[in-house]
């Protein structure tokens, strides 16, 4: 027999008491999750004492270059032209066999920086002034050679199987610092390449899944459907309660669908609460005239990526967990992916350059630096030979440069080396897994023991993998 629905005034009777209901499910959901992590999103505990509080990744679709970037090589300007053989890792999976290619040197020059003297290529000028704090790992390596494999693993940690991404991992683990905003944001993410899957929460709760910003390649930064400026705040009010109300009085009726039935109130409660919040962030025009210029809003070729990047610092004051600052494209080729035409790579460099140092500028200056983790990379490098003797660069999946700053990471430091062409990592070798590792542990979290257990197994970011890499982290002031 159906239960009887209670009529239209009843429901509008007790719709003021929706909001309290939103509360109710959002602490039951949480209590759920502790079931599984031991922590709670609402007062989360970490495994050992964080050194950051989160994460803002900048993230640089296509793969840059290592060696015309931050990995310095002479031997390729002395060689230049030289054919040798290498085990391409592409060729190899097509014909079992090395491949002898062109050594091509870098149009870039490279200059030292800093205190610490790194060596960074003209591409750079504007990073290459905060090499002092920043922490490059040289010798990094991963799985996947084309992009689609390779972006997911950064992301999830696998190449093909459906897992939940970094920052949602992230989310679910620390909770959020604001209620009235999401613990995981991605700002203008691409559509190829795994698409959603990149920020998607999979087996996770729907809630820790990343809320999109804007699109790769849409000017207007934006959340679809949260401009509420033409609806009555009281007729709004009552139709959120309303709507609440009947999620929760499903929620009871169908246990079935009792996981999606959750996501949906977590869902509605947090889009109400963001529209009352989220404009007054998402509006750049409350900074100063100095701040823009500071990030190259006042430059056309700056400005796309400096409103992104200008974004992210305005998401970290409000306690953002993690923050993905996407530099890329939707097309076949993405962003930095130069096979045929390397000299490209300046356009791009112009376009982020200035905005992230001006990134790194703003946190320190603003003491936010020290609690928050600026992670800088691609997929994967690129090769120090040409593609088939041609101008550009293949993808390298074998040692490229990935740099790190604040949160506890050894400022002006370099960890790992390549051979001599740059090619393959030989010393202090890093694995994405070792990297995803290492960046948990600094939030406070044991990758080993960030678990959900679904499907009948406890799964982790790290699968059964991943190390963390104690040389490059900073020791606490006064240890």
């Amino acid at each position: 027999m159906l239960e009887q629905q209670p009529d239209r005034r009843r429901w509008l009777s007790t719709a003021a008491c929706g909001f309290a209901g939103i509360a109710a499910a959002a602490l039951q959901a949480q209590h759920a999750d502790a079931a599984n992590t031991g922590f709670s999103a609402a007062m989360p505990r970490t495994h050992i004492p964080p050194r950051a509080k989160r994460i803002i990744f900048l993230f640089m679709q296509g793969g840059v270059s290592q060696v015309d970037s931050f990995d310095y090589k002479p031997v390729l300007a002395r060689r230049h032209g030289d054919e040798l053989t290498f085990d391409d890792a592409r060729q190899l999976a097509k014909t079992g066999q090395p491949t002898r290619h062109r050594l091509m040197q870098s149009p870039w020059r490279f200059r030292p920086y800093g205190q610490c003297g790194r060596m960074v290529s003209d591409l750079f000028p504007c990073t290459a002034q905060r090499v002092d704090d920043l922490c490059f790992l040289h010798a990094m390596h991963t799985e996947g050679v084309a992009h689609g494999p390779a972006t997911l693993f950064l992301h999830c940690g696998s190449t093909n199987f459906v897992r939940p991404s970094f920052g949602s991992w992230v989310y679910y683990g620390l909770g959020t610092e604001n209620s009235d905003l999401p613990g995981f944001v991605t700002i203008a993410p691409s559509l190829g390449n795994g698409g959603p899957r990149n920020y998607g929460s999979a087996f996770l709760p729907a809630r820790y899944q990343g809320t999109r910003i804007g699109a790769a390649g849409d000017a207007p930064m934006r959340i679809e459907g949260l401009d509420s400026s033409s609806a009555d705040p009281q007729r709004q009010a009552d139709t959120v309660a309303l709507l609440q109300r009947l999620n929760h009085h499903q929620r009871t009726r169908r246990d079935p669908l009792a996981r999606e039935l959750d996501a949906a109130v977590e869902s509605v409660g947090l889009a109400w609460r963001m529209q009352q919040v989220a404009p007054e962030i998402l509006d750049l025009d409350r900074e100063s005239a100095a701040t823009h210029r500071l990030y190259g809003l006042d430059d056309p070729h700056t400005r796309p990526f400096g409103e992104k990047c200008l974004l992210a610092r305005r998401l970290c004051e409000q306690g953002v967990r993690f923050i993905q600052v996407n530099y890329g494209d939707n097309s076949a080729n993405p962003a930095w992916d130069q096979h045929s035409n390397l000299p490209k790579h300046a356009d791009h460099a112009r376009a982020v350059d200035r905005p992230i140092a001006a990134l790194l500028t703003d946190l320190k200056n603003r003491g936010l630096l020290d609690d928050t983790i600026v992670w800088w990379g691609g997929e994967f490098g690129r090769t120090p030979y040409a593609q088939n003797n041609g101008t550009g660069r293949d993808h390298n999946p074998g040692g490229f440069t990935v740099w790190l700053a604040g949160g506890g990471f050894r400022p002006g430091w370099a960890h790992g080396r390549t051979d001599e062409f740059g090619f393959q990592g030989i010393e202090g070798k890093v694995h994405m897994h070792d990297l995803h590792a290492t960046l948990l542990h600094q939030l406070g979290l044991d990758h080993e023991r960030l678990t959900y257990r679904y499907a009948g197994r406890d799964f982790r970011l790290t699968d059964v993998y991943g190390r963390v890499v104690h040389d490059i982290l900073d020791s606490p002031a006064g240890s």
